[in-house]
Parts: structure tokens; C-alpha cells; sequence
């Protein structure tokens, strides 16, 4: 019943698709209107007004390797890259 469409964002001016599936989204919530962004520009909308958020370097307790996190590091606590947390999170 869709098909994908190709759009022109009103920010940007980059062609952009408006797939079948998205399509089936807006009109099952009653969306009347087609996206006027691309996906970026509805982004940077969106998170126009929020801080920069701060990111800190720190070294894995497990491997070693140096990494950035979204929050200020303890000293008693340890503090694993991103794959290495996830491995702690799957056992």
C-alpha cells in the first residue's frame, strides 16, 4: 500500500527517504503530514537547547584500554570500556 518516498528537507535542503514503513507509522498515529526534516535536522531540533553533556577518560579496570564515559568516575568503584561492560552485563 506505501512506497517509499523521496523528500527534500525544508532545513537542509538533502533529499531524503520517506519509507514505506515510516509512512505506515504516521498514519497509524493520525499524522496527516509528511516529515518536513531529515532525520539530522529533526536531531539537532530536537536537542537544540540541551548542554553539551561531559564525558570523561578513563582506563578499564579488565583490559586496560582508555575510554570516555557520561559520568564523573569514584575511586573505589571500577569502570570498564564499552566492551567490557557489556560483557559483565551478558553473565
Amino acid at each position: 500500500m506505501y512506497e517509499d518516498k523521496t523528500l527534500v528537507c525544508k532545513e537542509c535542503g538533502n533529499e531524503f527517504v520517506f519509507t514505506a514503513g515510516e509512512q505506515e507509522f504516521y498514519a497509524e498515529k493520525g499524522f496527516v503530514n509528511e516529515p518536513q526534516r531529515c532525520k539530522s535536522c529533526r536531531y539537532a531540533r530536537k536537542n537544540a537547547g540541551k548542554p553539551e553533556r561531559e564525558m570523561f577518560t578513563v582506563t578499564c579496570a579488565t583490559c586496560g584500554k582508555e575510554d570516555t564515559v557520561p559520568f564523573r568516575p569514584r575511586e573505589d568503584r571500577p569502570v570498564y570500556c564499552k566492551e567490557c561492560f557489556a560483557k559483565t552485563r551478558e553473565a
